[in-house]
């Protein structure tokens, strides 16, 4: 079945990582795929403009079948496979609601964090100022201490929503990996940082570990100060 499936991804980028997290966590692996380089603009090649005129990463196929929103091609895997590899949408109530709600919530922490990381990257040097950054970064903060809070309620060793790994943590983890990867401190921000170092060791993210990242361990130091 994984051989009907196309995945065109870059290292690195979140919402390329929760759809490898999904795949892998469903037992999907042998996919087509493709690693394209955001610098040299391959996101926005033919290849990838046929089947995602958006010209965005990741482009996902399964057969005539094309999701290329990183939600939705999660959902879509949990969906199809659903008695395949791990069970990824709780079946008791006040987990599943709770899977939902920290899943929606993932999208704010991801839009946080970008608005700090890609500020330079996003924003032309004509219109930066450094009262929008600071703002930013007071917004980042504030989010990162809720979902600090979020983890401390749960306790030691939960995942996202409860004790069992879900479509939440399929979803959210890559942008904690990358808040870790831009140098967040975990003495600063202990419960994510216990949270992170639970994720890393698993057999999904291990597998689909950013290339680069491996490569080069270090990492950036832009939210060393947060």
């Amino acid at each position: 079945m994984a051989k009907d499936m196309t995945l065109l991804w870059v290292t690195g980028s979140p919402p390329c990582w929760r759809v490898m997290i999904a795949l892998e966590e469903k037992n999907l692996q042998g996919y087509n795929q493709k690693l394209l380089s955001f610098d040299k603009m391959e996101h926005k090649s033919q290849q990838v403009l046929d089947i995602n005129p958006r010209g965005q990463i990741p482009t996902f196929k399964h057969g005539d079948n094309v999701i290329n929103e990183s939600y939705a091609a999660c959902f879509y895997l949990e969906s199809q496979f659903k008695s395949q590899g791990t069970k990824l949408i709780p079946d008791g109530p006040a987990e599943q609601a709770l899977m939902y709600q920290r899943m929606f919530e993932g999208l704010t922490l991801y839009e946080k964090l970008s608005a700090v990381v890609f500020y330079e990257w996003s924003v032309p040097e004509g219109e930066r100022h450094e009262s929008a950054l600071k703002r930013n970064k007071e917004a980042l903060v504030t989010e990162l201490k809720l979902w600090e809070g979020y983890l401390q309620k749960l306790g030691s060793g939960s995942y996202l929503a409860g004790p069992s790994f879900t479509l939440a943590d399929v979803v959210v983890f890559p942008t904690v990996g990358m808040v870790f990867r831009f140098g967040l401190s975990p003495e600063r921000y202990p419960k994510l940082g216990e949270y992170h170092n639970l994720l890393k060791e698993r057999p999904s993210v291990k597998a689909s570990w950013p290339p680069h990242w491996l490569e080069n361990p270090k990492g950036q130091d832009t939210l060393k100060d947060i």
